[in-house]
C-alpha cells in the first residue's frame, strides 16, 4: 500500500468567503490596478519590441465529502488553496512571440504536494505570415485537443473545477502495468485490493482521460485558413500524464504522443471541432512491470473527441465528447466515454450563472470477474453563480453533486468558492 503524504492542516471555507467579502469592499476601486497595468507594459524600438507582465491571484476554498472528487488530493473535508499566476508576453517584430507562465501555490492540483513555484508554460512561437495561416511553436504548453484548454484559466472558466473528462480518475495506473483484468478492477476499487483496507481509488497512481490542460512539452503547428482552424502537436507525454512528467527532462522521448484538432466555424455563433490523440500512458519507471515481450509503445492511450460551441447574445454553450481506449497487452482494451455539456448565461454585465452536466461510462473488460466493467459509471451536476465586482475582480461559488455506480458510496457533493483578482 502506498503511503499518502501528510495531510496539510485544513483551513475552513470561511477563509475564502472572508476574502470574497473584502473584495466586495473594493467595488469600483480599480484605479490602482489600472495604473499597475500601465506600469507592467513595455515597448521599444518603435514598438518592434514589446513585453507585458500580467497575472491573477486566486483564493479558493473547498468543502467536500470523502473520498475527494477528481483531482483534489486531500484526506480532509476543508481545503484552502491560494494561487498566484504570473504571465509574461513578449513580441519581437511581427513574427516572433514568447510566453511564460509561472505559478506559486501548494501544488498543481488542490491538496497535492508539489513545488511551491513552477514554470507551468513557456512557449516560443514563429509566425511567418501575418494572416495566421501557419504558426510553429515549441515549449511547454496546454494541449491543442478539445475546446476547454483555451478557457481553463480561472478568469475565463465560469466554474471553479474542470469538466469531468479532465479530472475524473479512472482505474488505470501510469506507474505499473496491469497484468490481469481483475487487477484493473481492484485499482478502480471494484474488487478488494490486497493489503488495502478500502475500495477507494488510489489517487497517487490513477489517471484521468486528460489531466487538466495537459501542459506537456513539445512542438506544435497551428493556424487558420478561412473558416477552418487546425493544430497538430508532438509531445513527450500522453493526455492522461500527471504534472510531474510534463517537463522535457522528466519523460523520455522514445514514445512521443501525437495529438491534433481540426475546427470549423460556419458563422459567428457556432464552432465545431474534432480531436484525436495517441501516445504511451505508462511512465518509463513502469518498465519492469510490463507483460513479457511487450514494450512501452504497446501501452497506448488513444483518444478521439468532438466539441461544439454556441454563442448568442448573453448565452454561451459548450459541449465535448471523448472516447478513450487504454491498451493493455495480454488483458484487453479498457474503453471509456466521457462528456459534458455546460451553459453560461449573463444576467447583467456583472452577474452570470453556469450549469454543467457531466457523465463518464466504462466498458466491460475481457476476463474480469462479474459484470466486468473496469470503472464506476459516474454522473455529476455543477452549478456556479459568479459576479464581476470590477473589471479586475470576480467571485464564483460552485456546488457539485455526484453519483457513482458503487456499493460503497453512491452520492457525494462539494461546495467551492473562488476569488480572482487580475492585473
Amino acid at each position: 500500500m502506498r503511503t499518502l503524504p501528510p495531510t496539510r492542516r485544513p483551513r475552513p471555507l470561511a477563509a475564502a468567503l472572508c476574502a470574497l467579502a473584502l473584495a466586495g469592499a473594493a467595488h469600483g476601486q480599480d484605479g490602482p490596478l489600472d495604473r499597475l497595468d500601465d506600469a507592467l507594459a513595455f515597448g521599444g524600438s518603435d514598438d518592434a519590441v514589446r513585453a507585458r507582465l500580467s497575472g491573477t491571484l486566486d483564493l479558493e476554498g473547498y468543502y467536500l465529502r470523502q473520498p475527494a472528487p477528481g483531482l483534489i488530493f486531500s484526506e480532509g473535508n476543508r481545503i484552502f488553496n491560494p494561487r498566484l499566476s504570473l504571465f509574461l508576453d513578449g513580441q519581437l517584430g511581427q513574427h516572433l512571440y514568447a510566453f511564460v507562465e509561472t505559478r506559486a501555490d501548494n501544488g498543481f492540483d488542490p491538496g497535492e504536494a508539489g513545488p511551491a513555484v513552477r514554470l507551468d508554460e513557456y512557449v516560443l512561437r514563429l509566425t511567418p505570415w501575418e494572416d495566421g495561416r501557419f504558426n510553429l511553436q515549441i515549449g511547454k504548453f496546454a494541449t491543442v485537443v478539445g475546446s476547454w484548454s483555451p478557457r481553463h484559466l480561472s478568469w475565463d472558466n465560469p466554474f471553479v473545477s474542470a469538466p469531468l473528462p479532465y479530472e475524473n480518475l479512472t482505474g488505470i495506473w501510469d506507474t505499473t502495468a496491469a497484468r490481469a483484468a481483475n487487477e484493473v478492477l481492484a485499482w478502480a476499487g471494484l474488487l478488494p485490493r490486497p493489503g488495502h483496507g478500502g475500495a477507494y481509488l488510489e489517487p497517487y497512481n490513477d489517471v484521468p482521460v486528460i489531466w487538466g490542460p495537459s501542459y506537456a512539452s513539445g512542438a506544435a503547428a497551428l493556424g487558420a485558413v478561412g473558416r477552418f482552424d487546425y493544430a497538430l502537436e508532438l509531445k513527450n507525454a500522453s493526455l492522461s500524464s500527471r504534472p510531474e512528467t510534463w517537463s522535457p527532462t522528466e519523460t523520455q522521448w522514445q514514445h512521443p504522443t501525437v495529438s491534433g484538432r481540426l475546427g470549423y466555424r460556419p458563422d459567428e455563433m457556432w464552432s465545431l471541432g474534432v480531436s484525436a490523440s495517441a501516445g504511451t500512458y505508462l511512465q518509463p519507471s513502469a518498465g519492469p512491470t510490463l507483460a513479457p515481450g511487450a514494450g512501452l509503445g504497446r501501452y497506448r492511450e488513444i483518444v478521439v473527441g468532438q466539441d461544439i460551441g454556441f454563442a448568442w447574445h448573453h448565452v454561451q454553450v459548450w459541449a465535448e465528447v471523448y472516447e478513450a481506449r487504454f491498451q493493455i497487452p495480454q488483458v484487453g482494451n479498457a474503453d471509456t466515454q466521457a462528456y459534458y455539456v455546460e451553459a453560461k448565461l449573463k444576467f447583467t454585465p456583472q452577474l452570470f450563472g453556469a450549469l454543467r452536466w457531466n457523465q463518464q461510462l466504462f466498458s466491460t473488460l475481457p476476463g474480469a470477474t462479474g459484470a466486468g466493467r473496469w470503472g464506476r459509471d459516474v454522473e455529476r451536476v455543477d452549478i456556479a453563480p459568479g459576479y464581476r465586482l470590477t473589471p479586475h475582480v470576480q467571485v464564483k461559488l460552485q456546488y457539485s453533486i455526484e453519483r457513482q455506480e458503487a456499493d460503497l458510496q453512491r452520492w457525494g457533493d462539494m461546495v467551492a468558492a473562488q476569488l480572482t483578482a487580475r492585473f
